[in-house]
């Protein structure tokens, strides 16, 4: 499986899927343009990287600033398939990063936490 690196761009996070070691970083301010064509070779890989697994600990680290409507479709269905990946006997940490003064995106991450529950989700304040 081959590792997934987007750099950041103004409207788009950076995307560090390393998957060789199960290490998955979204980063950055998220509203491209077209969120469906931006996100669409990322879940394609990861739908790819998540079948091939059996009792891995996969690690993702989230730190995103700003993120769209549009955006909040894609960045839901990642974590839905994590979430399907740890029933089916992965172990998932996920650890959402936000600034301790933004409330709605710490309020995502307990979303995130709340919707999938077999996810080990911690949700970090940034110092």
């Amino acid at each position: 499986m081959q590792n997934i690196f987007l750099a950041a761009s103004s409207y788009s996070p950076e995307v560090n899927f390393d998957f060789a070691n199960h290490r998955l970083a979204l980063k950055g301010e998220c509203y491209p343009e077209n969120a469906a064509v931006f996100f669409e070779p990322i879940m394609h890989a990861l739908h790819g990287y998540l079948a091939s697994l059996d009792h891995v600990h996969i690690t993702v680290d989230v730190q995103l600033a700003y993120f769209n409507s549009a955006s909040t479709k894609a960045i839901l269905a990642i974590f839905e398939r994590l979430n399907a990946a740890a029933v089916a006997g992965n172990y998932v940490t996920v650890n959402w990063h936000s600034d301790p003064d933004d409330d709605t995106i710490m309020e995502f991450g307990q979303e995130v936490a709340d919707d999938n529950g077999a996810l080990d989700v911690h949700l970090l304040e940034l110092a």
